[in-house]
């Protein structure tokens, strides 16, 4: 492997000609990454080094040496990762252990799904395709175990899924809902452990309420949210998931046309809300209460929505954590420990039941956007979703996935997709 470029561990500071408190060092053909030891902050310098030899255009390294081990294979990954997916890296796995090589492996198989197609262009990843794609990843790990159907077009009115097919119906592309279920024990009683519903919005324009180009030019990555879940629920399932468990996957494109709905338009849905559109960029939480309605009529111990839902969460937390919403706080604190325990980064931002009240419509139960000044964007949109969940909101969080997409590199990550929260919410369906 003459044309690959060894990467080795090293507690050893560099020589002071490669600047104070180097990072990476150079000698013979190996990069040396310096850390200055193996404690907590070592897998995100692992990290920046990783995306310092990708930016370098160093499309071939082995991972060589002692101090390597899953945290910080995991950490080189992402940081070496690119959207083209040109680069080769050997990840050093023969000298690991058997656990060791099947926890790394299972890793990057579900991130490099998730970041794959959260990267595809919408004219590929349509609405029933990204339906599809989400089943034929589950089907490879546990075929005898699920089972699933996608409702699309037309059908979804005669479900009642009222809200995805009104965002979807401008399009070309048919609306689509997956319902999908995990059902390791083969017992069609059994209870549900944990519901999953992700926005899947393969392509988000804005509608009439139109985005300006450089905002809507990354709105390919909508469906983050049925993406991430999808990839969550694989990873938990290679780690030896034995709970049941059922995703709901939302997915539509958001375009302009003579058949797309516009302001004012009202939608009432199976539990009899209704609900005055008065921004159609406000689409994401329309469909989700579809998915959350179809998962509560299985009673499921826990409900978990993810979506790529508000710039509000951005503008509070940055791209580099995600937002948990809930009522149930011993539920948000189990997930932000896993958060942690897991090295991704996750931060509670405020819900009351009072938020509910900051959607009023003068012809509907509430509008799907806030009213007035200084109202908190990120916190309205999960109290329109609280609308849609068992009232005393009893295990359920609303996930805002702030950290799933980077506009623009950084020393951590290359623009795109980024699979951050995956392990967050893989180690949460293995606590269950």
């Amino acid at each position: 492997m003459k044309d690959f470029m060894s990467v080795e561990l090293t507690l050893t500071p560099a020589d002071s000609f490669w600047g104070k408190n180097a990072l990476v060092s150079f000698n013979a053909g190996v990069a040396s990454i310096h850390l200055v030891d193996l404690g907590a902050d070592s897998a995100l310098q692992v990290q920046r080094a990783a995306r310092k030899l990708s930016n370098q255009g160093i499309a071939k390294v082995i991972l060589q040496g002692a101090l390597w081990n899953t945290e910080l294979r995991i950490a080189f990954d992402q940081g070496y990762y690119t959207a083209k997916e040109t680069q080769q890296a050997c990840f050093g796995l023969d000298s690991a252990t058997s656990t060791e090589k099947k926890a790394f492996t299972d890793f990057q198989k579900a991130s490099h799904w998730v970041r794959k197609t959260i990267n595809t262009d919408a004219e590929e990843m349509y609405p029933v395709k990204l339906a599809q794609s989400a089943v034929d990843l589950l089907l490879q790990l546990a075929p005898e175990s699920i089972s699933y159907k996608i409702i699309a077009g037309e059908e979804l009115l005669t479900h009642g899924f009222t809200g995805i097919h009104t965002v979807g119906r401008g399009s070309q592309h048919p609306p689509a809902m997956l319902q999908l279920d995990f059902n390791p024990s083969g017992d069609a009683d059994a209870p549900v452990a944990t519901a999953l519903v992700g926005k899947g919005i393969t392509f988000d324009s804005g509608g009439y309420s139109i985005k300006p180009s450089d905002g809507m030019a990354v709105m390919k990555s909508d469906m983050g949210g049925a993406a991430t879940l999808t990839g969550a629920l694989a990873l938990a399932i290679s780690q030896g998931l034995n709970q049941r468990v059922q995703l709901f996957l939302c997915c539509a494109e958001n375009m302009i046309s003579s058949n797309a709905f516009k302001l004012g338009d009202i939608i009432t849905y199976k539990n009899d809300i209704t609900v005055e559109v008065l921004n159609t960029d406000a689409e994401g939480r329309l469909v989700l209460a579809d998915g959350l309605l179809a998962a509560e009529e299985n009673a499921p111990q826990r409900l978990i929505d993810a979506a790529t839902l508000t710039g509000a969460a951005k503008m509070a937390l940055g791209r580099d954590y995600n937002a948990l919403f809930g009522f149930d706080q011993d539920f948000v604190n189990s997930v932000l420990a896993n958060a942690k325990a897991e090295n991704e980064f996750a931060w509670q931002l405020p819900l009351e039941k009072w938020h509910q009240q900051q959607l009023p419509s003068s012809f509907a139960d509430m509008a799907n956007i806030h009213a007035g000044e200084g109202r908190a964007g990120a916190s309205t949109a999960a109290a329109f979703l609280s609308r849609f969940v068992r009232e005393d909101g009893k295990g359920w969080l609303h996930l805002d996935l702030a950290g799933c997409y980077q506009k623009a590199a950084n020393d951590l990550w290359a623009v795109g997709a980024k699979g951050h929260g995956i392990r967050t919410l893989a180690k949460t369906l293995l606590d269950a």
